[in-house]
């Protein structure tokens, strides 16, 4: 049953898409303290498979994921600005940001206040970094507040994508920059492309990483399946492999035979 949750749940309404997701990302973060994952993307490797990323050794043991972030965050400017997260999640990310970026604040925004909580927990000896618990398509600044905002791996929970991209642009300050990842099933590309298409944004990258997500899926397949065997009751392993996509699961195989994709895409906000 759970299982065929995470095959339908893209294509459902936008009022229970958002309810399901919510309840979902509770669960994970209710369950976040007894193991020691900060982030839930799926990971990028390099297409060459070197990365030049120097991590400290503590948390090397999170590169692929960590290399997702790296890639998104690659691409516009962050050391020395205002910095937003949006879907903060586990707040590992928005943790690298900070620490790696050197911004001068880093926000981690989530849905989940449990996900807040978790966040503060892990990550309360990052003196540049906070977390706060908001909804991504009204979100709770003035606007033009923020010189970046990232969203990694978050959107396809959101009810309404338009009205995200909207919000992301009114929280921008002119000249702002965006960097947005996510996975699509591919009927949903095209709706996807209109939500961004607005005209205070400009777009200055994208790009197709499947290939580099399903590197970084088979490369971390292992550490998942312990994960899940060690922590997860018998009854909700199923749909945890599916969530996480390790080998074989619907949203592998929607990776490999291509009825799935992951994108990269980045913005600026038009001065006035």
């Amino acid at each position: 049953m759970l299982a065929k949750l995470f095959v339908t749940i893209l294509n459902t309404s936008p009022a229970v898409k958002r309810s399901l997701w919510k309840w979902w990302y509770q669960r994970l973060a209710n369950r976040g303290l007894d193991t020691d994952w900060s982030f839930m993307n799926y990971g990028f490797i390099p297409t060459n498979g070197s990365s030049k990323l120097i991590l400290e050794e503590e948390v090397e043991k999170d590169r692929v994921f960590i290399q997702l972030y790296d890639y998104a965050a690659s691409q516009i400017p962050i050391e020395g600005l205002n910095v937003l997260e949006v879907g903060s999640g586990r707040g590992g990310g928005a943790s690298f940001l900070a620490n790696h970026y050197n911004p001068t604040k880093m926000t981690g925004l989530d849905y989940s206040q449990s996900a807040v909580e978790l966040s503060q927990h892990l990550h309360k000896d990052v003196s540049n970094l906070r977390f706060v618990q908001g909804d991504a398509e009204a979100l709770p600044f003035d606007k033009n507040t923020f010189d970046s905002v990232i969203n990694v791996e978050s959107s396809h929970c959101y009810g309404n994508m338009a009205a995200f991209v909207k919000e992301t642009s009114r929280v921008l300050k002119p000249g702002g920059y965006f960097s947005w990842l996510d996975l699509q099933g591919e009927d949903m590309v095209s709706d996807t492309e209109s939500a961004f298409d607005i005209p205070e944004l400009n777009c200055i990258y994208e790009e197709t990483i499947t290939p580099q997500v399903l590197q970084a899926l088979d490369d971390i397949h292992e550490r998942k399946m312990e994960m899940i065997n060690l922590h997860v009751p018998k009854f909700f392993q199923t749909a945890f492999r599916d969530f996480s996509g390790v080998r074989n699961s619907k949203i592998y195989n929607a990776f490999k035979d291509g009825s799935a994709v992951y994108l990269a895409k980045g913005y600026q906000k038009i001065s006035n």
